[in-house]
């Protein structure tokens, strides 16, 4: 489920404002399973968390090559 970077350049900025939503949205549903202890999947929260830091760290690359 992990997006790649080369994925991730492909997007438009609406288009990764959007997944980053998506992902966020999961991974509190995914935590509030973990805490009353439904979750089935520990490793999809990692996943996620590395999927949220990729978009945001290609987002800000891009933001310094604009200056």
């Amino acid at each position: 489920m992990s997006l790649k970077p080369e994925d991730i350049r492909k997007m438009s900025p609406e288009e990764r404002r959007k997944k980053l939503m998506e992902l966020r949205e999961e991974l509190l549903r995914l935590r509030l399973q973990a805490e009353i202890g439904t979750l089935e999947n520990p490793g999809k929260i990692r996943s996620i968390k590395k999927s949220i830091a990729r978009i945001l760290t290609i987002e800000n690359e891009e933001r310094k090559h604009k200056s």
